[in-house]
């Protein structure tokens, strides 16, 4: 995972996190990459998990960026991390300027079944605590997704445990040439 510090300078709001992955040949000499921007760390990750990197190898470095602040948000991290193919980025916003950093990620389900196919990933960090808090919530409308973007001060309504994607087994797919926008 590389921090893309340009980012901030760049256009408003577009995600500051880069997840690389490379495979070598080391025989041939050669090696492919593919990279991917990606606006929370978590999404990083699992990105890089749906490509065969071991989960365990792809923490953040002690003393790199925040640390969960509560049980909840460590839950939630660690159910994401096993959603790489399941969900498709809309739209995120990054806002680094605030005195509360925060990151607002949209998502639509690829399970056409499901009866939320919308979340929105919100995440707050404290800069002084170095924390940070990240919540989901699900909607079964883009439309009323973007209402609770217009008036983010309502709670969002968690996912059911039933459509809670990591508790089901789905195969790990390699996305088709020129689509990168998977969580």
């Amino acid at each position: 995972m590389i921090f893309d510090e340009s980012a901030t300078w760049g256009i408003p709001g577009f995600p500051q996190l880069l997840a690389l992955h490379i495979d070598r040949d080391l025989e041939a000499r050669t090696f492919n990459f593919e990279c991917a921007s990606r606006p929370l760390p978590v999404m990083a990750q699992s990105w890089l998990i749906s490509r065969g990197c071991p989960r365990e190898e792809i923490r953040l470095p002690r003393g790199m960026g925040t640390v969960p602040a509560d049980k909840r948000t460590v839950a939630l991290q660690e159910r994401l991390m096993g959603d790489g193919e399941r969900f498709e980025l809309l739209e995120s916003e990054t806002d680094d300027l605030a005195p509360s950093p925060t990151v607002l990620v949209v998502l639509r389900s690829l399970d056409e079944k499901d009866p939320h196919p919308y979340r929105i990933l919100h995440e707050v960090a404290d800069m002084t605590t170095y924390t940070h808090t990240l919540r989901e919530g699900v909607f079964p409308t883009l439309e009323a997704a973007n209402a609770w973007i217009e008036n983010p001060d309502r709670p969002l309504r968690p996912a059911p445990l039933a459509s809670r994607t990591a508790t089901r087994e789905a195969p790990v797919q390699r996305p088709l040439p020129g689509v990168t926008r998977r969580l």
